[in-house]
């Protein structure tokens, strides 16, 4: 079955950039436009122009350095924005105008303080007057998931009159859910041109912004506009690496593809981080730094013997240089035995089982176990079990890859200085049986 392709336009330097804290200057707008083009974004939403000189020459910037991607510019529903963000977009090989009004009710009487039949009309000479100077014009009723839906359908109909040929539908506050956005899709769907393209917006306020636009690609949007990290106003917009990796790894259930290169989904991410200085949150989904990372017992003897046990995806689809086996209090004999082997030691069970009863204890203490913590502990301890020569690690690591332990073998994190003694710890530790059992199981 043929796949239909979803355009994805990425709001980073435009929503995300609204985000406290991670506004860009127009040097690091180029850059990371510069990556979302590796990345392989169909459509950069550069900036908002009549918002200051440094937005208007952002989007002039990365107009004149980003030629294969549609650069697009946000507009009010207003003359003087859609004359500024045509004048930024001069350079652009692909330019597109972003009209946008508020379209609900409690936008209308206490924001705008118009009435609807005014906010029809402006919409649909505003959008005539975009076209005047580009012919890809995209219209945004702002706060549709709460606007009447007859309504927000006169204006939809109004705007595709007067030319628009993107009509994105965004859930500005974040207040729908997806069975219900998928709805006013698919009606949306029913009622306009095949010919225009439906577009979502989601914002993550209660959590479902990737559900909701997968929803909306369900219902016929083929257009997500979303954020590297998610990152965007309040709580943020629908997180691009998590719509296209559920895309791509759930394709058996959605039959859609992407122009995005997965791999440098997490370089993408990395220099946002970089750029910005917002750290991602560590169990962030698709580049979050615990991602691809294990510490229970149970997952590290399923990921040593077959990574498919605990992950859906492989690293290196994403960008990810590796998985990784973290040494913690929730670890098991497995992941330690192994780990003391690739630092040169092997033991038989009795002695492992010592090494353990205090690996446990100090995990307790300090989280996580790094070499330089094991290396002490085997030290104090004084079990040197079976030394593995310096000259036969290499060939014993040569011997685990025959067998087909190479995922094992690259799975652990490099360490970070901390001070400890295993000397003070217990000599025997207590323990209760069924922890013990349930640890040392694997």
């Amino acid at each position: 079955m043929e796949k239909s392709r979803i355009t994805i336009f990425d709001t980073t330097l435009r929503d995300g950039e609204q985000s406290p804290g991670c506004s860009m200057n127009v040097q690091e707008k180029v850059r990371l436009a510069r990556q979302l083009d590796r990345l392989g974004v169909d459509v950069i939403e550069a900036g908002f122009p009549i918002a200051s000189d440094g937005d208007f020459a952002a989007v002039q910037a990365v107009a004149a350095a980003v030629p294969r991607p549609i650069i697009a510019a946000l507009a009010r529903a207003a003359k003087h924005d859609i004359e500024r963000a045509a004048q930024a977009l001069e350079a652009a090989v692909r330019p597109r105008i972003h009209v946008f009004l508020a379209t609900s009710d409690i936008h209308l009487q206490h924001k705008l303080r118009i009435s609807r039949q005014q906010c029809l009309d402006q919409a649909r000479d505003s959008v005539r007057y975009a076209r005047t100077f580009c012919d890809d014009v995209e219209f945004s009723p702002e706060d549709a998931t709460r606007t009447d839906p007859e309504f927000l359908l006169q204006v939809l109909d109004a705007v595709v009159q007067a030319g628009a040929t993107t009509l994105n539908i965004p859930d500005t506050v974040g207040y729908t859910v997806p069975a219900e956005f998928g709805a006013l899709i698919r009606t949306i769907r029913e009622r306009v041109p095949e010919s225009v393209v439906i577009s979502t917006h989601c914002h993550n306020d209660l959590g479902l912004a990737v559900a909701n636009s997968l929803a909306a690609i369900e219902a016929g949007a083929r257009q997500v506009e979303c954020t590297i990290n998610g990152i965007g106003e309040r709580a943020g917009n629908a997180s691009l690496e998590e719509i296209v990796m559920a895309l791509q790894v759930r394709a058996d259930k959605y039959a859609f593809e992407t122009a995005i290169a997965s791999e440098q989904l997490y370089p993408t991410s990395q220099l946002l981080e970089e750029i910005t200085g917002i750290p991602v949150q560590p169990n962030k989904a698709i580049i979050g730094r615990n991602a691809f990372a294990h510490e229970a017992g149970i997952h590290q003897d399923g990921m040593l013997k077959n990574p498919l046990t605990y992950e859906i995806m492989t690293p290196k689809s994403v960008g990810v240089p590796d998985s990784k086996l973290v040494l913690g209090k929730h670890s098991g004999r497995h992941a330690l035995s192994l780990r003391c082997e690739q630092l040169g030691y092997r033991y038989e069970r009795r002695e492992l089982d010592e090494i353990y009863r205090k690996f446990v204890v100090l995990a307790d203490e300090i989280k996580h176990v790094h070499d330089h913590h094991l290396l002490e502990l085997i030290r104090e301890t004084g079990t040197d079990g079976h030394r593995i020569p310096p000259g036969r690690v290499e060939s014993e690591r040569a011997a685990a890859v025959a067998a087909g332990a190479e995922e094992a073998r690259r799975m652990f994190p490099g360490g970070v200085p901390a001070e400890f003694s295993a000397a003070s710890l217990p000599a025997n530790p207590e323990h209760q049986p069924e922890q013990e059992d349930y640890l040392w199981g694997v």
